[in-house]
């Protein structure tokens, strides 16, 4: 430690190192020394803009002042340089999907144990505020039994240039957005069992890895999640809908605009007919204002952009294991893979 700070380096600068390397300026417990690049116009980049810079891995490694790595480097690679970080002494965040298998996995892990070194993975979206007003919403069964969660990206211009667009460096959706989304979701139904999945990848920019997926998540209990990142969609939908017995809750985007509907009069459930289409439907018409009232959504969940880095210190000043745990992410990489193999063969994976 210096000056009772823990000195802080990141290997791979590109726009997540840069914002790791950004938390020294808000983390009182962090020190920020350097980091590293395999390109030199990176590596020549981030010294004009005032950061030290390390001739090597292995000279970042060596320096004794280092006590937390960050890798923020392509998912093929995560691997290997975790390992060699925490053979050489160092607590280490690694950015996500930690890995691109559950072997791999393991094989960290074990080094991790046999180190006794902190390894952790940069889950960062479980300090959203938009999940963290779902949260709350759950918690607080403001909607009564939760039956249907949907949470969706969407952009409109297709996987973004460089190694995300490779398959071989772990490039496409499932392993950039989708990791986010399914991390929100196991963590929000910890304690329920999963019961199957079922997937569909597109490639409808890019062939060689995913551009988009879609999957239905089922769980114990009746609850079912579908989670969907698309980059060819031009139509802004909502981030999220959640259908539980008594209401609505929708949050359209991630400035939290949105609302909760919910029913004031179980009984007054007479309807007059309405015209649709072509047709009448007593089913399908509106319910009237007085058996329904328009909520505000909670005010719990703002976006706490510190709240990751203030837990790694917290967990490293007090021998705990960080909130991103081992278990988690093993269940994690098992789902990504189920998803894989659901949208390969068109079939529905079951647990």
């Amino acid at each position: 430690m210096i000056n009772n700070k823990f000195g802080h380096a990141v290997i791979g600068y590109g726009g997540m190192g840069h914002f790791h390397g950004e938390r020294h300026e808000h983390i009182k417990d962090l020190e920020f020394l350097g980091f590293y690049d395999i390109d030199p116009a990176v590596q020549k980049k981030g010294e004009e803009e005032g950061a030290h810079s390390y001739s090597s891995r292995a000279e970042l490694l060596a320096d004794e002042r280092v006590d937390l790595v960050t890798v923020a480097t392509p998912n093929d690679v995560h691997k290997e340089i975790v390992i060699d970080a925490l053979r050489a002494g160092k607590n280490v965040i690694c950015e996500k999907p930690v890995t691109m298998s559950s072997e791999d996995l393991e094989d960290m892990i074990a080094v991790a144990n046999e180190t006794g070194k902190m390894f952790t993975v940069h889950q960062n979206r479980r300090y959203d505020g938009d999940y963290l007003k779902v949260k709350h919403i759950y918690e607080n069964n403001t909607l009564g039994k939760i039956h249907c969660f949907e949470h969706r990206v969407h952009g409109s211009r297709g996987v973004p240039s460089g190694w995300r667009q490779e398959k071989e460096h772990g490039g496409g959706m499932v392993l950039d957005w989708g990791v986010h989304l399914l991390d929100q979701m196991l963590t929000l139904m910890a304690g329920k069992k999963m019961l199957s999945v079922y997937a569909e990848c597109t490639h409808i920019t890019n062939f060689d890895c995913d551009d988009g997926f879609k999957a239905i998540i089922k769980f114990e209990g009746d609850v079912s999640w579908q989670i969907e990142v698309l980059t060819n969609n031009f139509i802004e939908m909502p981030l999220w809908y959640v259908c539980g017995e008594n209401g609505t809750a929708v949050i359209k985007n991630w400035k939290g605009d949105g609302e909760i509907v919910m029913v004031e009069d179980w009984e007054n459930r007479d309807s007059v007919p309405i015209k649709a289409g072509v047709g009448l439907t007593k089913t399908m018409a509106p319910r009237t204002d007085d058996s329904i009232k328009h909520f505000p959504l909670p005010d719990e969940g703002k976006d706490d952009w510190d709240a990751y880095y203030l837990d790694i210190c917290d967990a490293l000043k007090n021998g705990r294991e960080p909130n991103v745990t081992h278990d988690q992410q093993r269940k994690l990489i098992k789902l990504i893979e189920a998803i894989f193999e659901s949208a390969e063969k068109n079939v529905t994976i079951k647990f």
